[in-house]
């Protein structure tokens, strides 16, 4: 079986060989310039990392990630859920001012019933950097539109391998809980995997897609190491059903989860030392972070979020809490940071190294942390506002945060709740968010509630891109 999925990748992968190359633009003059790597998990919990204190997953790669990097220990993703998250991201802007937020009961992500997607008039990183000179790819998993004008390409990615949404969106046959805890099988799934526009393989043998990720990132790399570039490797794991290659499954200490995390961690490994064989150590940034925390719906299969509380789907810390790891020799002073960061500052922050403009005229909702990386200055945010269907959820300021509703997700953590006055917790001393402060500071509560007013005053929720396409026997009542 080994042997026969073998010569079935290098055959698909020869005859697509000249397709790959049409598709990335004419080299362009080494600049000063550098290349930039962002590595995104999907639903990997804040405590499932060896630099994040999980006891049992090995992850030497990620470990010397943190080791001779910036291991941020206060940072956030702009949404608990993945489209929204991944659209702030790559934009550094906030779900609602971007269309990626939606009224609770209808869907908080895209499916593939959906026609809506990322709009076109948001500039994306890919975008920004392409006029400077770069070569973009996103390989892995997209989740921002899936009719062919929101794809990749269209978004300012020259290169696209991967699949269009979540590994669990498109059942072979009836959807069922069993199906996330019985053995693996691609053939219980009918994702599709492209190669920009083309459709390569349906369904996905999703046990060998990190790995042919990530021989995909490492080929791009090498395709474009005399010019800048800007990867996006987005993998499609610890996303619920997990999968891995037979090189990695029943060899952790922790179960099907700790197999493939430690085949995520392979592969970081595999990317990192391509660099130097590469050449391109030294002007390389590389970022490893999650696009949300871990779900509890599937137990032992969807990770930990260590002491952080809740979970996916929820503005608890658990749920935009994330790994937070800056490399690069160049850019990045070696050490860890308490400081606040959110994904939404990655924007500002590349822009900032490459020295390209901000999209004029427009909201950005993120801050350069250049300063912090270089020279371990005191972070420039001290604010991180947490959305949960186009609702502001929470506020934290400094250490503390001001919960104005609390509602748990899949099942996990209760019923929506309203608080006025806010339920406060000090997270410098409470990260578990488990002992509310009894009585605030009034400062503290003013300050908190100025924040909160001023935010919602200044972000205009758009028309939300999730609706469109929505069954109506989609929407829950």
């Amino acid at each position: 079986m080994k042997v026969v999925q073998l010569i079935a990748r290098v055959t698909l992968s020869a005859a697509l060989l000249a397709g790959v190359a049409a598709a990335e633009p004419a080299a362009a003059t080494r600049t000063n310039r550098p290349n930039v790597i962002v590595l995104l998990a999907d639903d990997l919990g804040y405590g499932d990392l060896g630099p994040y204190g999980h006891p049992v997953h090995r992850t030497p790669s990620i470990d010397r990630l943190a080791a001779e990097g910036q291991r941020w220990t206060d940072y956030y993703s702009a949404a608990p859920v993945c489209s929204p998250s991944r659209g702030s991201l790559l934009t550094g802007r906030l779900p609602a001012r971007i269309g990626l937020e939606a009224p609770a009961g209808a869907p908080n992500v895209f499916f593939t019933f959906s026609t809506g997607g990322l709009p076109l008039a948001e500039v994306t990183l890919a975008e920004l950097l392409k006029p400077a000179g770069y070569a973009t790819a996103l390989i892995g998993k997209w989740h921002l539109g899936f009719p062919a004008q929101y794809s990749p390409n269209a978004q300012g990615f020259d290169y696209f391998f991967g699949t269009l949404g979540s590994n669990d969106q498109d059942p072979a046959g009836k959807w069922s809980m069993d199906l996330f805890f019985k053995e693996p099988d691609s053939a219980d799934w009918n994702v599709a995997l492209y190669r920009n526009g083309q459709q390569v393989e349906r369904p996905a043998q999703q046990e060998l897609l990190t790995r042919r990720y990530t021989d995909e990132a490492i080929a791009f790399m090498e395709r474009n190491r005399q010019r800048p570039f800007f990867l996006m490797l987005a993998y499609n794991a610890p996303h619920t059903p997990l999968f891995a290659s037979a090189k990695f499954r029943h060899k952790s200490l922790g179960g099907l989860y700790a197999d493939v995390i430690e085949e995520l961690d392979w592969s970081v490994g595999q990317i990192m030392a391509a660099l130097p064989r590469l050449g391109i150590a030294d002007n390389t940034l590389v970022v490893f972070t999650s696009d949300n925390g871990p779900i509890g719906l599937f137990r032992e299969r969807g990770g930990s979020g260590g002491l952080l509380r809740g979970g996916k789907g929820m503005t608890w810390e658990g749920g935009m809490r994330v790994p937070g790891i800056f490399w690069g020799p160049a850019f990045v002073q070696p050490g860890t940071v308490h400081g606040l960061g959110s994904q939404l500052d990655l924007f500002a922050t590349i822009a900032d190294l490459a020295g390209q403009p901000l999209p004029a005229g427009v909201a950005m909702d993120g801050r350069s942390l250049r300063t912090t990386l270089v020279t371990k200055a005191p972070s420039p945010r001290s604010t991180v506002f947490y959305y949960r269907s186009g609702q502001l959820y929470a506020v934290r300021s400094e250490a503390f945060k001001a919960h104005s509703v609390t509602e748990g997700a899949y099942g996990e953590d209760g019923e929506r709740a309203a608080h006025d006055p806010p339920l406060v917790f000090d997270l410098s001393q409470d990260p578990s968010e488990r002992f509310p402060v009894s009585a605030p500071a009034p400062a503290v509560l003013e300050r908190i509630r100025a924040l909160k007013a001023r935010q919602e005053q200044a972000t205009p929720t758009a028309p939300s891109e999730l609706l469109k396409g929505v069954p109506p026997e989609f929407m829950k009542k």
